[in-house]
């Protein structure tokens, strides 16, 4: 009984010395959640296919299946780090963050809710949730990226200012881009113009304060070498710390994958101001727990496991991986690791 009690103490004491070693972390998550719809029809959208009597048959059950699994995403990606910031793409409605929240495996962990409707015509937003002991929302608004005489709609842009618990303050933008629909050159140009609305906006920001550390996270629907993100990224204003590059020939080749290619279209890009920043230490990975990929019968290898394929019912929980960044805020005197943008 002193032998167990004695190694208990000295566990107990190894994991007091890896806590005080270890500096505070505040992690960024970002997530296309792949058709967030509640049951009920709105009027005012095209979500006829997500109600009881669309062409996929959605139901209460299929619907509350979905919201636990999202839940399960962002209770274990990143171990026992639930993400202070969560920026998602694809949800209906306010009602489907209140229900994720409040009626799932979240309900303990004190995440509250920033979302505005968006002109996109089949009502899909984005949003994000914060944990309020982390994160203190100071301003939030969508930033419009549609244009009415172009007859050009997409989903708007969030903007979130807040402070972090280390006191940062910290502007999020959260991003869900036009899509390939029609093809990727012919589309690129409907990105490129939300790029440059984009662009304009951090450049405000800076105007302000020049240091000011700015997020950005979403659905881009493209690459980083693609023209609209490249103009993001051209004059070393923000960097991606995932390089393409080294993980194309991996298992998990990117955060989505479409007819056997995987490509890296989900991002979190961060402003020079924090790659600069010594205090803290930046990982950045793309989040792929087991049981969100399955076998990839038609291509090989594997692939997310995804809700629907066509009408057929598969009980994914999204075509897209979650990507993270943690922010490791190291203590007085700690070495901190080179950033290499």
């Amino acid at each position: 009984m002193i032998k167990i009690t004695l190694i208990a103490a000295f566990l107990f004491s190894i994991n007091i010395i890896a806590q005080n070693n270890t500096g505070s972390e505040f992690s960024v998550m970002f997530y296309n959640v792949e058709n967030l719809f509640d049951c009920d029809n709105d009027s005012l959208t095209l979500d006829d296919e997500f109600t009881y009597e669309g062409d996929k048959h959605w139901s209460y059950g299929r619907y509350k299946h979905k919201l636990n699994q999202i839940s399960k995403v962002i209770l274990n990606v990143n171990k026992w780090n639930t993400p202070a910031i969560i920026g998602l793409c694809e949800i209906e409605n306010k009602k489907v963050l209140s229900q994720l929240i409040y009626e799932t495996g979240l309900n303990n962990i004190g995440y509250k809710y920033i979302h505005y409707n968006s002109p996109d015509k089949r009502g899909i937003d984005v949003a994000l949730l914060y944990q309020k002991n982390q994160f203190t929302p100071l301003i939030s608004y969508p930033i419009y990226l549609s244009d009415s005489t172009l007859h050009f709609y997409t989903r708007d842009a969030l903007y979130v200012k807040g402070i972090a618990n280390n006191n940062d303050t910290l502007h999020i933008i959260v991003n869900h881009w036009p899509s390939k629909r029609g093809g990727e050159k012919a589309s690129e140009q409907k990105r490129l113009r939300v790029a440059k609305i984009i662009k304009s906006h951090t450049d405000s920001i800076k105007a302000v304060n020049i240091d000011s550390k700015i997020i950005l996270i979403g659905d881009f629907n493209a690459e980083l070498t693609s023209t609209s993100l490249q103009y993001l990224l051209e004059d070393n204003s923000f960097y991606s710390l995932l390089n393409p590059d080294e993980i194309k020939f991996q298992a998990i080749g990117g955060s989505h994958k479409y007819q056997g290619h995987w490509s890296l279209i989900d991002h979190i890009l961060i402003s020079s101001s924090l790659t600069r920043n010594s205090s803290v230490n930046l990982t950045h990975k793309i989040g792929h727990l087991n049981w969100l990929l399955e076998d990839d019968i038609s291509y090989s290898g594997i692939k997310p496991k995804r809700t629907y394929s066509g009408p057929r019912y598969l009980k994914g929980a999204s075509d897209h991986l979650p990507v993270i960044l943690s922010i490791q805020y190291k203590k007085d005197g700690e070495q901190t690791l080179p950033i290499n943008p």
